[in-house]
């Protein structure tokens, strides 16, 4: 039987679309098959529009302190035109993608995709309509994790998970974000940079687990400064909603506390999108929702690969982007490197930001390095005061005998945006002696992470 496609990638997200594109470079007939809107959950309800709302939190919060910076200026919001913006980002972004698509002349296919057996791959099956490809590529994501035996479930109404936070019509008064990690993180601090009195439980000992200790330290110490109130080693027992309310009991310090909150935020983590798909029938390994690959994003069945969120952590925008190429430059006879998962950043956007990419100090002593750690604080570089951001910390850890990289983590003023230069210096597998022989322009922030390569050797300058 002829065939429809060279390749067929099903979801649109940053993994989906991006391999699209690389796929019709590199002269492959080439559809997408997306079942809402173009983007994904990324463009639509996550990566993006999380950041347009924290982005109009990031302006209140400086016009709170006007002052400081020798101005005056009236301080209020507009819930619904915050909203409105978000939400406008969002349609803007995945008209983008559209408009890709067309250029790269690749077919778009509207619908929800199943998979059937078939030679020599899965067919794929959309309506009633069914399309043959050498190659089947499968990005179709994650969504929110749901615990409903514990009233972990949302209603879209009371209990909300990410999607339904984004677009609030009022503001909560009291709010529980279930869940300590980068997604809890920001939205807690974005309700909490509007005046919601917002309470934090994270079932582990501290905030942002996959964070370095000390860096989870200094942004639990942020948040409290903030207002948060964060309750570490905790465990909700059970959530039930009552009219415009939601009970809550939770278990702290031993203790089963009841507490009451207007609205909860469920973050507790992702599960892969892989139901009523046909993959249990073709053989598809799945390990926990999410299907199991080998460096090149492939399954074990002939032609079905597999990439993002709906794969393997880590589960970042950036990791399925890069992940996809690798694979479509593999299916086009290409010879990619395999993906370094522990060279990839994390990046979360709460106040104060927080990114790392690497080792932390605990993981690299555990996998049996010999360290040198240098840190350096925002209080001693003149661009972070000059901006009147002069709390937060930027951390480096080398191996001792060699001189590597293993690890960069940082907290403060736009570190998600400088972490990218320790991201480079890991891929050229630069050494301690070329950073510090490294000139940085001043004043920026990046002058930090000299200086933190500096305090590693014990050369470091400015403290």
């Amino acid at each position: 039987m002829a065939l429809d496609f060279d390749v067929i990638i099903i979801g649109s997200g940053p993994g989906g679309y991006v391999t699209a594109i690389r796929s019709a470079q590199l002269g492959l007939k080439t559809a997408i098959v997306e079942k809402e809107a173009l983007g994904g959950v990324c463009l639509n309800w996550g990566c993006i529009p999380t950041k347009a709302l924290l982005r109009s939190a990031e302006i209140y919060h400086n016009m709170q302190h006007a002052s400081d910076y020798g101005l005056t200026a009236e301080s209020g919001f507009d819930l619904g035109a915050i909203v409105k913006r978000s939400r406008a980002i969002a349609t803007q972004l995945s008209g983008g993608v559209k408009y890709l698509m067309k250029k790269h002349e690749i077919t778009v296919i509207e619908g929800f995709a199943k998979l059937e057996k078939a030679s020599p791959t899965p067919k794929v099956i959309v309506g009633d309509k069914t399309y043959l490809a050498k190659h089947v590529i499968l990005a179709t994501g994650a969504r929110a994790r749901t615990i409903p035996s514990a009233g972990l479930e949302p209603d879209g109404k009371t209990i909300w998970t990410a999607k339904e936070a984004m677009v609030p019509q009022s503001l909560p008064k009291r709010l529980l974000v279930i869940g300590s990690g980068a997604i809890g993180m920001e939205f807690a601090s974005f309700y909490n940079a509007f005046g919601s009195e917002v309470t934090v439980v994270g079932m582990v000992d501290r905030i942002l687990p996959a964070e370095d200790a000390e860096i989870s330290g200094l942004a639990e110490k942020a948040f409290k400064k903030q207002g948060l109130k964060i309750l570490t080693s905790a465990q909700v027992k059970s959530v039930k909603a009552s009219g415009d309310q939601v009970d809550v009991i939770l278990h702290v310090n031993g203790k089963d506390i009841a507490e009451k909150f207007d609205r909860v935020i469920l973050a507790i983590g992702i599960v892969g999108n892989v139901e009523n798909m046909g993959l249990e029938a073709l053989g598809v390994e799945i390990d926990r929702t999410h299907i199991t690959i080998d460096e090149y994003s492939r399954t074990k069945i002939p032609g079905l690969y597999a990439i993002g969120d709906v794969t393997t952590p880590p589960w970042l925008a950036h990791k399925a982007s890069h992940e996809g190429i690798i694979c479509i430059e593999k299916i086009a006879g290409g010879a990619p490197h395999p993906l370094d998962a522990n060279s990839i950043a994390g990046c979360t956007y709460c106040h104060p930001q927080v990114a790392s990419v690497g080792f932390t100090e605990q993981q690299a002593k555990v996998a049996g390095h010999k360290i040198r750690v240098g840190r350096f604080p925002f209080m001693g570089n003149g661009k972070a005061i000059a901006l009147g951001e002069p709390e937060g910390l930027i951390k480096t850890i080398f191996d001792e005998k060699t001189g590597e990289l293993l690890g960069a983590h940082m907290i403060g003023a736009e570190v998600t945006e400088l972490i990218q230069g320790y991201v480079i210096a890991r891929g050229l597998e630069t050494t301690e002696a070329e950073l510090m022989e490294t000139v940085f322009p001043h004043p920026t922030l990046s002058e930090m992470m000299h200086e933190a390569v500096l305090d590693a050797y014990g050369k470091v300058l400015h403290v």
